[in-house]
């Protein structure tokens, strides 16, 4: 069973989520213990190529407490573990106009970290509150077919 640590809050309401990967992450000792403990912000979070390889920017894990000299910076960039086939795969689909890869959550799977990204495209205003209305409309009929019984 997968236990979520961090959700990114930006990536569904910003994007338009059409493919999802699943992905690991290079971490040291002291950043695991700091996942554990739940101390991880993925809001201003987004995931790029550099040399060939996939990076995760911007995530925040807090220091651990006990660290010392083991603690890293908390923004550093992080490596993803994807194979060359997906790599390749997910360049190819990042490079049509309009794509971007997004951080969507960090979970374990087991004892190891992994983190969910999506290829979405970017949601115009007007989508964004078409997504609002929709999700209030749901929320009031849920309300009164609960008030009715």
């Amino acid at each position: 069973m997968d236990r979520v640590i961090a959700k990114n809050p930006n990536a569904r309401h910003n994007y338009t989520i059409e493919d999802t990967i699943e992905a690991g992450i290079v971490l040291t000792g002291t950043e695991i213990k700091s996942i554990r403990a739940g101390k991880v912000n993925m809001k201003e979070s987004y995931a790029g190529f550099k040399n060939g390889e996939v990076y995760i920017y911007s995530m925040h894990i807090s220091p651990y407490e006990q660290g010392n000299i083991f603690n890293k910076d908390p923004l550093r960039d992080r490596k993803l573990l994807l194979n060359k086939l997906e790599i390749n795969r997910l360049y190819g689909k990042i490079k049509q106009k309009g794509y971007s890869l997004v951080p969507i959550s960090l979970y374990f799977k087991g004892d190891i970290v992994k983190v969910e990204l999506g290829i979405g495209k970017g949601k115009k205003l007007y989508d964004k509150r078409e997504d609002i209305a929709k999700k209030d409309a749901e929320r009031r009929m849920l309300q009164a077919k609960n008030r009715d019984r």
